[in-house]
């Protein structure tokens, strides 16, 4: 890999949404260090539940079993049972926890009992959609339940030619659903179900009032469902306007983290952070990298200096078009690229497996964005690696 001397100082971005890093709210450092434990000691064997005893369709249990799930994660194993009596949930948890089967599993077994069952399921991100509705497929394979992807970036002649089959799952972003009742395409009234998942961050991207407006046209009763990684008092607000008696199901960080390897890289003021960063890829061990940069300028120059180096890179950030994010996560997900940059909201709904390392080149705004970076990592009952950059 050949060097090139790295002359920023820093990256660029939106100022307009961005604080500057001395306005960000000190993180303690501390918190980025942390020993992973053996996998058997993060969960008591005790305490686990086996798939292979979930009291579900045979067809859907098989399914599971097939994708090489054995145990219910935490989440999974509070919050299924509930969400199959048609509970309303509350389920705080970050990604990496098993969230997505928490609640897909329950309502696609839900849709076998009564084949009329829709469900609505709104998240902040396209890419999130796509890794839910992909999640869906497998678990619900060869059950004849189908879903319908609504999604900015995307063909909208498409989309509406999938909700004409009449989809059990309608699984979208806040934007185009809007822009689809607004033109009389889609109806809310026969959804009996909603899932919001990852609601913090749909607040923090300011869909707040859409939220509001799209929730006001599903039926009184129903059963609603949130996944959040926080609970502030805005999110509180809005589940206790929809919410009927939910039970709060909370997953401790500790959980997420227990065997992802956590530390620090200094970096003194007469090192250079790209040489830095270019020593570590450049190890064996660096199999599968994920790296985090804090803007979309800054992720796409950062992608751009290390091809230059060598290394091979797809980047993800909110300014490139859907196809080409998509193409970006499938060149890392098929192992063409070993190093993929991204920035935080473009990363959401990332779900790929055998991640080694999580760099975080520019330091998270908040802990919640930390654990959700470094929560890509230490999957399937592998140990992984979270590296973070101080300046």
């Amino acid at each position: 890999m050949s060097r090139r001397f790295f002359r920023g100082k820093s990256y660029g971005g939106n100022t307009r949404y961005r604080k500057s890093y001395k306005d960000l709210p000190k993180i303690d450092i501390s918190k980025y260090v942390h020993k992973a434990l053996p996998f058997k000691e993060s969960l008591s064997t005790e305490e686990q539940m086996c798939f292979s005893d979930l009291e579900v369709t045979p067809i859907l249990r098989q399914n599971i079993l097939n994708r090489g799930f054995r145990y219910l994660t935490p989440i999974q194993q509070k919050a299924i049972y509930p969400i199959m009596k048609g509970q309303d949930v509350i389920g705080i948890a970050h990604t990496g926890t098993g969230k997505t089967g928490a609640f897909l599993i329950p309502l696609i077994h839900a849709i076998t009992q009564n084949r009329n069952k829709r469900i609505l399921i709104m998240v902040p991100t396209r890419e999130l959609a796509q890794q839910i509705f992909a999640e869906m497929c497998e678990f619900s394979r060869s059950m004849g339940i189908y879903a319908a992807t609504i999604i900015g970036g995307a063909s909208m002649y498409k989309q509406i030619q999938l909700l004409r089959r009449n989809p059990q799952f309608v699984i979208g972003t806040p934007g185009r659903l809007k822009d689809l009742i607004e033109r009389k395409i889609l109806k809310f009234d026969s959804f009996d179900t909603v899932i919001l998942d990852e609601v913090d961050r749909m607040l923090d991207m300011g869909f707040i009032q859409d939220i509001r407006y799209l929730i006001s046209l599903l039926p009184q009763k129903k059963q609603s469902l949130f996944f959040s990684a926080t609970l502030s008092h805005n999110i509180h607000a809005l589940i206790h306007t929809i919410a009927k008696d939910p039970i709060m199901i909370s997953i401790k960080n500790e959980y997420i983290t227990a065997n992802i390897d956590q530390d620090v890289v200094h970096i003194n003021a007469n090192q250079n952070k790209m040489e830095v960063l270019h020593d570590l890829l450049i190890k064996k061990e660096m199999q599968k990298t994920l790296i985090f940069g804090r803007t979309k300028r800054g992720v796409e120059r950062l992608s751009r200096d290390l091809i230059d180096r060598g290394f091979k890179v797809s980047a993800i950030h909110g300014d490139k078009t859907q196809s080409r994010r998509n193409k970006a996560i499938e060149l890392f997900k098929k192992n063409i690229v070993n190093i993929m940059v991204a920035t935080d909201v473009a990363s959401r709904g990332i779900d790929i497996d055998n991640i080694t390392h999580v760099i975080n080149y520019d330091q998270p705004e908040n802990y919640e964005d930390y654990i959700h970076r470094i929560g890509r990592t230490g999957r399937a009952n592998k140990t992984g690696k979270a590296l973070t950059f101080i300046d």
